[in-house]
């Protein structure tokens, strides 16, 4: 159960440049719930991750992960049950080291360190296996360097890499918006086959509707930090894009202004 409790979070208060990110906001995840989070540019999305993480601080509030608060944890300790997907293809990855490296470092997250090898041959076997499932060719390529992979290789790579130590909760933010349409349907295919597999808790943010509907079992629609849409069981089974589109009319009192959300399908 991921829980955020009566959140608070302004920039410059008491300024003529007071900006309210969230105001005792809360939100309840369950386990086993893949959530897509959809909403306009600003609507405070990424910045809910970027709370989750610890990389924007709150004002006050809590954040309970399976029972225990990690406000005010270092990163490093958040880290350890927290696995993250960002937008930007080269972040999550070392992209100077070989991919049999940057398995090996995932494979080892939240384990003490010591002088001994850091590469575990005897898992290369393991490694390939996984490789192999995402049906990209990686399997051949242990001692390429991640840096030469394509968009959506890496993409897929950090994927795995995130859930190798399958974690407490995955956050996806936008993981696909920088790829093109078949290699972003690859990865969506295999985010969740991947979350399915692991009986992962998922929070995914998406400017694509169609995904949100159709990935999960739960869609939040945000705008201006707060929660206006809540949808699941039947109700998002059998929901539309232009159903969607019509309850933020009616939640929020306006229409979605943004186009990346209304141009996608």
């Amino acid at each position: 159960m991921i829980e955020l409790k009566n959140i608070h979070k302004y920039y410059n208060p008491g300024s003529v440049n007071e900006l309210c990110l969230f105001q005792n906001f809360s939100l309840e995840i369950p386990d086993g719930d893949f959530v897509a989070v959809v909403g306009s540019n600003g609507s405070g999305k990424t910045s809910l991750l970027n709370i989750i993480c610890g990389t924007i601080p709150i004002d006050s509030g809590d954040i309970v992960v399976n029972g225990t608060s990690i406000v005010g944890k270092k990163d490093f300790l958040r880290h350890r049950s927290i696995g993250r997907v960002y937008q930007d293809p080269s972040k999550g990855t070392c992209p100077s080291m070989t991919i049999l490296e940057n398995l090996s470092l995932a494979d080892n997250k939240g384990k003490p360190y010591n002088l001994g090898k850091g590469v575990n041959k005897a898992k290369i076997d393991q490694y390939k296996e996984l490789l192999k499932k995402l049906n990209l060719g990686l399997e051949d390529k242990l001692y390429t360097q991640v840096g030469s992979l394509s968009g959506g290789q890496r993409q897929a790579l950090t994927l795995l890499m995130a859930t190798m130590v399958p974690p407490d909760l995955l956050l996806l933010d936008e993981h696909t918006a920088a790829l093109d349409p078949g290699t972003a349907e690859k990865v969506l295919n295999l985010t969740r086959r991947i979350v399915e597999e692991h009986q992962l808790t998922c929070l995914m943010i998406t400017h694509n509707m169609q995904s949100a509907i159709e990935l999960g079992n739960r869609i939040l629609m945000m705008d201006s930090g707060n929660i206006v849409l809540d949808i699941g069981g039947e109700e998002k089974k059998n929901m539309t894009v232009e159903g969607l589109l019509e309850k933020f009319r009616s939640g929020a009192g306006k229409a979605l202004d943004n186009d990346r959300i209304l141009l996608s399908d």
